[in-house]
């Protein structure tokens, strides 16, 4: 489990532990983890955007185990801004955190998933890859980027009896809309899109909080949050990996259902526009 010290990453941690698994969690810090005192959890340092130490880390946590049949990709946060506001630092970093992590988390852990013949790579999505949000264009394209290669790989990993699940997670009440959540420098010409899609016509000040790297809430509507407890997630996570044919994509939380339903309707009707398209019955 990556990004485990917070939020959903560390429900998830609990709840695993509650059911007698074994757990290896990562966290930039593992001192934010001291709290849970756990025979059966190793905790190791990681920055999931350092390939050469993510690698080193995955070989460490096979060593630790013997072998890993769930592999969670969590870590990641939300960064919000319209294109126009972002910086190309604000923009590589998003991609490297939320998009390059799980990728090289995945990458590194697939020879030791093929050599035990079995597995299953949850990397933790959004509703946001499924639509989009305005304000929201970098953290949807670092879902929807998380969610393509996934898919790929999932048609490269069955072969070998190793299963691939997109999560995609509606709201829940965790870090990643708070500390967990960075922004833009405001551009005045965009006050009404802050005030429709936050409530508000300039970006929170969120300078005082510490930041995390963890992420798995997404907005329910434009100017709406709907949240629950990040328990119910990890109570929905445990369910998934418990599936004996768990689906390439499930979607969990509230009001989850109803904006995947909105996304590919508003797509169908775009495509509906083009006379020569047939929508598959």
């Amino acid at each position: 489990m990556t990004g485990a010290n917070r939020g959903l990453g560390r429900a998830f941690t609990v709840a695993a532990l509650a059911v007698g698994d074994t757990v290896v969690a990562t966290a930039r810090d593992p001192r934010s983890m001291s709290d849970l005192a756990e025979e059966r959890l190793t905790v190791l340092p990681l920055d999931v955007r350092d390939r050469e130490q993510v690698f080193a880390t995955v070989a460490k946590a096979f060593d630790v185990t013997g072998r890993i049949e769930v592999l969670v990709n969590n870590a990641g946060y939300g960064l919000v801004g319209a294109l126009e506001e972002l910086t190309e630092t604000q923009i590589r970093d998003q991609m490297d955190t939320n998009f390059y992590g799980a990728l090289w988390v995945s990458q590194a852990a697939l020879p030791h998933l093929r050599a035990q013949g079995s597995g299953h790579i949850v990397q933790i999505s959004t509703v946001g890859a499924v639509g989009s949000l305005p304000l929201f264009s970098m953290y949807n394209a670092s879902k929807w980027a998380l969610e393509g290669f996934s898919a790929s790989l999932a048609d490269e990993l069955r072969p070998f009896g190793i299963k691939v699940t997109l999560a995609q997670m509606g709201g829940f009440d965790t870090d990643w809309a708070k500390s967990s959540m960075k922004f833009a420098e405001a551009v005045p010409a965009y006050s009404a899109a802050r005030e429709a899609i936050l409530g508000m016509p300039d970006y929170p000040d969120l300078s005082a909080l510490p930041s995390t790297e963890e992420a798995s809430t997404e907005p329910a509507a434009e100017g709406e949050w709907v949240e629950a407890a990040p328990e119910l997630a990890a109570v929905g996570l445990l369910a998934l990996v418990a599936e004996p044919h768990p689906p390439l994509r499930k979607i969990i939380g509230p009001g989850a259902h109803q904006m995947v339903t909105m996304a590919l309707d508003a797509r169908r009707q775009d495509y509906l526009a083009d006379p020569e398209f047939s929508w598959p019955s």
